[in-house]
């Protein structure tokens, strides 16, 4: 996984307000933690932090970060958003190695047509859709594909039945169920179900639009856990 490299401003002031100017100028602030560094306060360009996380590697994206002349190998382990509009408003960025393992979720996607159970009028259905793993970060897959063309009604694949990359390992309970063939009665249990919570939602519609309207409207707030004086983590060494 190639390294994806941002030059991060320090001597940001703390505080909500000074981050909120740095936010309107374009500049997420953040902070730089781990292997026994003081914390550095930063602050990293908005465009330039969408386009890292945006690649394939996503989230678990391989940042280096320049700070005043020097580079520091680092992951987004906490991405604070805004809860209105899903903006960042914060990161914490975690300094790793290259040899060290670290744990991160990757998303789980299936490939392949499941035929044999479309052809039985059933569904596949997904029950994890992501998976925590264990690995370098350079060997840190983007996601975790499940081939269903042999998937069947009634049967499961499970974490067990995965195919992990080389140098990947998960500790999540191996008879856990990744997808399921569902036979068509429970296909048809699924369909009313769904379109009783649609019909629910339509009625409470008109009850719930005022206040809807007033949450869009509210002062915005910064979400996310252990937030400090500017909207970002107390970052632990």
């Amino acid at each position: 996984m190639p390294d994806i490299t941002i030059v991060a401003d320090t001597g940001r002031s703390p505080g909500t307000r000074p981050a909120g100017r740095l936010r309107r100028q374009g500049k997420i602030p953040g902070v730089i933690y781990g292997h026994g560094i003081q914390p550095i306060p930063v602050a990293v360009d908005g465009r330039e932090l969408r386009a890292a996380l945006s690649t394939d590697a996503g989230v678990n994206a391989l940042l280096s970060l320049s700070v005043d002349g020097q580079s520091h190998l680092t992951m987004a382990r906490v991405i604070q958003r805004h809860p209105v509009r899903h903006t960042v408003v914060h990161v914490d960025f975690q300094v790793v190695r290259r040899d060290e393992v670290v744990s991160v979720d990757v998303p789980v996607t299936l490939v392949g047509d499941a035929t044999a159970v479309h052809r039985d009028d059933g569904v596949v259905a997904q029950e994890l859709y992501s998976l925590t793993v264990k690995a370098t970060p350079d060997r840190l897959p983007h996601a975790i594909e499940v081939d269903v063309s042999a998937l069947e009604v009634g049967s499961t694949i499970r974490v067990a039945d995965l195919t992990m990359p080389p140098g990947v390992s998960t500790e999540v309970d191996p008879e856990a169920a990744v997808v399921v063939g569902q036979p068509p009665q429970a296909a048809a249990e699924m369909a009313a179900v769904e379109a009783g919570a649609e019909g629910a939602e339509g009625e409470a519609a008109p009850a719930g639009a005022a206040p809807q309207a007033a949450a869009d409207g509210a002062p915005a707030e910064e979400s996310g856990p252990g937030s400090g004086a500017d909207g970002g983590a107390a970052p632990e060494a």
